[in-house]
């Protein structure tokens, strides 16, 4: 039950930072005083002054190397910020395996204490602290992450250069009212959110499945309501996701097949072991009778004779 609540506290978080976020991206958008250029930030306040600046001086930059395509600007953005985040996401996985590792220890707890949740919520964190386990490090990249989203936001609208900007069929600085792009970037949350109940089924129970049918709704209706360079921004991350996760949680299923063969190998050798004995135990039990029935054959021959 304890495990339970974890989890579904570790999901209502993920789904409280998306509503926070959309209240926070509602309320940034400039009012009726629209910064001209990218060089006015440096005389705002302190958000703009020394993140939003930054942010919109780095998509310029980015832009300019690919002949002013903002919409692969957006795709630098994505691998420099993930690949900085990557250590909170090795931090993750390592935890999900050490969570897959006790969740016998869980079952066990589970059933000896079934009758005094107290106990097992109490045996339960002591387990995760002496294995090292946080139940709460999948929602780390989400959260570090959101300042970023926000400062991207503010970069469309306080660059005009972005936010005129046209990418295949998209105007960065409007929303995609064609619905491709919010369905991309709802497509590939369900795929990433999907791909990771498949490489932890222990922990993606309940609360999970909830989420991988809610999550993908809400990043299609702020897709659909925002400037077309955020959800963009989430699609090239999906993808990223997708493709990282692909490779740091391939090795759990030739670990999981290792295992099996491991187990099944074990398994034929215990039933040829027992056969051998079986058979060996026949053969003591034949050979008395044999060298009985021998003997007692030579004593009526002696007495025939």
């Amino acid at each position: 039950m304890s495990l339970m609540k974890t989890r579904r506290g570790k999901w209502f978080l993920l789904l409280g930072v998306m509503v926070l976020m959309i209240a926070v991206l509602s309320g940034c958008a400039p009012s009726s005083t629209v910064t001209h250029t990218t060089e006015d930030l440096k005389n705002g306040g302190f958000w703009q002054s020394n993140v939003v600046y930054y942010f919109a001086i780095a998509l310029d930059t980015f832009a300019e190397w690919f002949n002013g395509q903002y919409g692969f600007a957006v795709l630098v953005m994505v691998i420099i910020v993930r690949t900085l985040i990557l250590p909170l996401t090795m931090k993750q996985v390592k935890s999900s395996r050490a969570m897959q590792a006790i969740q016998p220890e869980l079952e066990k707890i589970k059933k000896k204490y079934k009758d005094t949740p107290e106990k097992v919520q109490q045996e339960t964190m002591r387990l995760f602290q002496e294995n090292k386990v946080n139940p709460m490090a999948g929602c780390l990249p989400l959260i570090v992450q959101m300042p970023i989203f926000i400062a991207l936001y503010n970069s469309i609208y306080y660059n005009p250069s972005l936010r005129e900007h046209s990418f295949l069929w998209l105007q960065l600085g409007k929303p995609d009212h064609l619905f491709i792009l919010p369905l991309l970037a709802a497509a590939t949350t369900f795929l990433q959110t999907r791909m990771m109940t498949k490489m932890n089924p222990v922990q993606q129970q309940g609360p999970m499945q909830f989420m991988m049918m809610v999550y993908p709704v809400l990043i299609f209706i702020m897709s659909y309501n925002f400037p077309s360079a955020l959800p963009l921004y989430w699609f090239y991350s999906n993808l990223y996701t997708i493709i990282q996760n692909y490779f740091l949680y391939r090795n759990n299923d030739k670990a999981k097949l290792a295992v099996a063969t491991a187990g099944a190998g074990s398994g034929n050798a215990k039933e040829v072991n027992l056969v051998k004995t079986k058979n060996t135990n026949a053969r003591k039990d034949v050979t008395p009778a044999a060298k009985g029935n021998s003997s007692k054959g030579k004593k009526e021959a002696k007495k025939s004779k």
